[in-house]
């Protein structure tokens, strides 16, 4: 695994380095070991899978508050997405700022997501999949999100959006109220 940082401090692109032969590819898709590299030190206590039937469906933006705020891990295991995060540090330097990456099961990438963070995604293709590592168990009393066309995040989405669950749309937009997350 190589790893990439961003513009956003402790958000890395994973690039997987497969081994490869006239048989097919191996790849190592988590290794604690390794992953301790980028200051990774957590157990894992869920593993998720998704199913995102039609190119230009918004899943997002979802996070969890502290003391149930989660490290994930993204690969998309089929097709291609357009990867959101945005940062909701209060302490950081890029708080409110957001960054973009295209996953798709071609490049292989992965995106390691710390606490602090929500996370979104649009599909670029039909039946695009993924895989999520999470650090943190689903804990609804804890969960929420920022709208995905909240105007202070402007985030800039690739495709006409197709659809959006009642739920992502109904999060409120972010006031001067909001005070992000201490992590």
């Amino acid at each position: 695994m190589r790893y990439k940082e961003t513009e956003l401090k402790g958000l890395i692109i994973i690039e997987v380095v497969p081994f490869q032969d006239h048989r097919g590819k191996f790849y190592r898709v988590y290794c604690k070991n390794e992953l301790k590299n980028i200051g990774y030190n957590k157990e894992l206590m869920q593993i998720n899978q998704s199913l995102t039937n039609k190119k230009g469906i918004i899943r997002g933006m979802h996070f969890q508050y502290p003391p149930k705020a989660e490290t994930k891990i993204i690969k998309c295991l089929k097709g291609s997405i357009f990867d959101v995060v945005i940062d909701l540090r209060n302490r950081s330097s890029t708080f409110l700022h957001w960054h973009s990456e295209i996953l798709s099961a071609e490049n292989m990438k992965m995106l390691y997501i710390p606490e602090g963070f929500a996370h979104g995604f649009q599909s670029l293709e039909d039946n695009s999949e993924l895989l999520y590592f999470h650090t943190e168990f689903y804990s609804p009393d804890y969960e929420s999100g920022i709208r995905y066309d909240d105007p202070k995040i402007g985030i800039k989405w690739p495709l006409e959006i197709d659809d959006i669950s009642e739920r992502d749309r109904s999060f409120n937009l972010i006031d001067n109220d909001f005070k992000g997350l201490t992590i």
